[in-house]
């Protein structure tokens, strides 16, 4: 079955940090007057990141308090003995503007191309992420909306990745079914098993060549530009 729609990956696959977390933490934290080590924050940040609770709620919940309660947490864990300073919550609060906004992003260089190149296929794109209700706001400042179709975030979605759920959202507003659609991402766990369990195909995109074990018959691309050569061998074998 030929493809009809592509998903996409967020942060780390359309766009990255324009500095390394622990930098910004660390810069934010000393015009509040707070000490903090940017080394040892961005290595908290990333220890504590990787055992997070799924950012995502039951329906009902209040989401910009349940948004801003996830990373008030995250951000205490990477901030570790600073996060006691009374003046921790005034420069999170400036950290959590600070990311919604284009200048804490950008945008990997083969994007624009890559995504030209599956909007002149006639594919639907759709950007598929574990993220808050922000990203709307950061695709389209970024100047990215305009080669989308459907931009969904797990806080939206009610669901997170690996979660097929979250896949099924994105499929419905973008009017595909799995077997017509591809997800590219750069997380082997969330992006390729949890495209994979949703019926979708799947490509991993590793930008800096660590050549992570994927499953069986996964391509493994280092740039977005490379997605139309897996779109090829995927509609000529359908």
């Amino acid at each position: 079955m030929p493809l009809r729609a592509v998903t996409l990956d967020a942060a780390g696959t359309l766009f990255d940090v324009a500095e390394p977390v622990g930098a910004t933490y660390a810069r934010y934290a000393a015009t509040h007057g707070i000490a903090l080590d940017a080394a040892d924050a961005d290595r908290r940040f990333r220890a504590a990141f990787s055992v997070a609770p799924p950012l995502a709620f039951p329906a009902g919940t209040d989401l910009g308090a349940s948004e801003r309660g996830w990373w008030y947490a995250l951000v205490g864990r990477a901030f570790g003995p600073a996060a006691t300073s009374p003046r921790f919550a005034a420069c999170f609060a400036a950290l959590f503007a600070h990311f919604g906004r284009p200048e804490a992003w950008r945008v990997f260089p083969d994007v624009p191309e890559a995504l030209a190149q599956l909007r002149a296929r006639g594919l639907r794109l759709g950007v598929v992420s574990n993220f808050d209700d922000r990203l709307g706001a950061i695709v389209s400042s970024l100047g990215l909306a305009p080669m989308l179709d459907a931009v969904v975030p797990s806080t939206r979605a009610g669901a997170a990745k690996p979660d097929p759920a979250i896949f099924r959202v994105a499929l419905a507003r973008l009017g595909a079914s799995p077997a017509e659609t591809l997800h590219a991402g750069d997380a082997v766990g969330a992006d390729v098993e949890g495209a994979r369990a949703a019926g979708l195909h799947a490509v991993l995109i590793d930008r800096a060549g660590t050549c992570p074990t994927v499953p069986p018959g996964t391509p493994v691309l280092t740039t977005l530009l490379q997605l139309h050569t897996v779109v090829n061998a995927i509609d000529t074998t359908s």
